[in-house]
């Protein structure tokens, strides 16, 4: 079995949501009612729940020299997709936390990197390995 993630998060409307996922960002709708909305991310499972109470962003963590927003979610993907990505938020001229960035360059773990703020102020990272075999090394 392909194993897959499943993510329920907080969004503060459904018709934004269905902008920023389905048509910036190009994943496929699922099941949706008045309150909720799946989408196919990248071969997962989001499901985006409506919620008056969405709390302040906190950049906490740190990685290298940046401040980033935990928590955050997001996807690894290939280097097609990461600009096919990229070029979609571009395009629809999203401001981004982190514009797309080399880490670690020469060392394991090498990756591009770029953040974002969805429409209802959840921080998402894109990644794409150098060498996918480093993801968890």
């Amino acid at each position: 079995m392909d194993y897959k993630f499943h993510l329920a998060f907080k969004v503060k409307d459904i018709k934004s949501t269905i902008q920023f996922y389905h048509h910036i960002l190009g994943c496929n709708l699922g099941r949706q009612t008045e309150d909720w909305v799946d989408f196919d991310f990248f071969g997962h499972q989001l499901s985006a729940h409506v919620s008056n109470n969405i709390p302040d962003l906190d950049y906490c963590g740190k990685v290298d020299s940046l401040k980033v927003p935990i928590p955050h979610f997001g996807a690894i993907i290939d280097n097609t997709t990461f600009s096919d990505v990229y070029d979609r938020l571009e395009k629809n001229n999203l401001d981004f936390i982190f514009k797309p960035q080399e880490r670690y360059m020469g060392k394991k773990g090498a990756q591009k990197t770029m953040f974002i703020l969805d429409f209802s102020n959840n921080p998402l990272e894109f990644k794409s390995f150098t060498d996918e075999q480093e993801i968890f090394k």
